[in-house]
């Protein structure tokens, strides 16, 4: 999180750096690199767990129906409730945000920590992240057309599965095969895979910069992402928190329910940012909205861990 606020400040001082044909032509490496995170999470994807959470249908309903239906509605509501407030690109990040799959490595950590039903954060995280490959974009497309936008869908698909679903794909035939090799340079893995999210996260402010687009948007604009990813993450996480109460879940379903159901994947949103709007000059904008909501929930999710770890079998 340090790195991406680095990566933020120094567009904003240097944008020739990392703008597309500046000084580092770092286009060229994030145009690879998103194909590159894919593939990574293919390899570390473990079809043993996702098998293992398989029967669990009522947990993966209610947290697939959340991240996929009800955020996106919320996403909705919350943009057409602040239509005059929002600029488009703005408008269109916080309907992005809702769009995209849920987390998973901080899901699964987190839901540990809380000492809550691990097999089943791993099952719906997982499924969560493979499940967005299409619907994420299908519900981008739907908004931009209900905008008045003109959005070609089929391109867009053919680029996500070009450097999502196909890399994800090879991971899993080569996982039998890297496996070791991966565990054992787990950091190293874990570097590239953070140095393309970083990359990206450079290359679309420093264009968004260069391009006059943050000249409107300051310290006001941020604290107003901040305010909506707070306000919005707190309304999902106290309706999770109803259904399964009305659907009986134990303390362990319930917790890994609320905890995936209630957060958005950065990992994945910002490269699936660059595959579906990376000619826009406002990227840097429409992701804003997914690092802000992203930091903000790992610091609330952080305390909330804590805070049910230490009941620990405790209602």
């Amino acid at each position: 999180m340090l790195a991406l606020i680095g990566a933020v400040a120094l567009s904003a001082v240097w944008p020739e750096l990392g703008r597309s044909g500046g000084l580092l032509r770092i286009e060229v490496f994030t145009g690879y690199g998103v194909a590159v995170v894919f593939l990574l999470y293919g390899l570390t994807l473990s079809p043993q767990k996702l098998r293992e959470g398989l029967f669990n249908w009522r947990l993966h309903a209610t947290v697939q129906l959340s991240t996929f239906l009800l955020f996106p509605l919320l996403g909705l509501a919350l943009v057409s409730a602040l239509g005059g407030v929002l600029v488009p690109a703005l408008a269109l990040g916080f309907f992005f945000l809702a769009a995209l799959p849920s987390t998973v490595s901080s899901s699964v950590a987190m839901t540990s920590i809380a000492k809550g039903n691990v097999p089943g954060a791993i099952f719906n995280a997982s499924l969560s992240s493979l499940i967005g490959v299409f619907l994420t974009p299908l519900w981008v497309n739907a908004y931009l057309k209900a905008s008045g936008v003109a959005f070609d869908l089929w391109p867009v698909i053919l680029k996500v599965v070009m450097l999502v679903l196909l890399p994800i794909a090879l991971g899993q035939l080569l996982r039998p095969l890297l496996l070791k090799w991966l565990t054992r340079h787990a950091a190293l893995t874990r570097l590239l895979d953070r140095a393309t999210i970083l990359a990206i996260v450079l290359n679309s402010f420093s264009d968004s910069v260069a391009e006059g687009v943050w000249a409107e948007h300051g310290a006001s604009t941020i604290a107003l992402i901040a305010g909506l990813s707070v306000g919005l993450f707190a309304l999902v996480y106290v309706l999770m928190q109803w259904a399964c109460r009305r659907l009986g879940f134990d303390r362990g379903d319930t917790i890994a329910c609320t905890f995936c159901g209630s957060k958005k994947s950065l990992a994945a949103g910002v490269p699936m940012a660059k595959v579906m709007f990376g000619a826009n000059p406002a990227l840097g904008l429409i992701i804003a909205p997914i690092m802000l909501y992203h930091f903000l929930q790992l610091v609330m999710v952080s305390y909330l861990a804590r805070r049910l770890g230490e009941q620990g079998g405790a209602p």
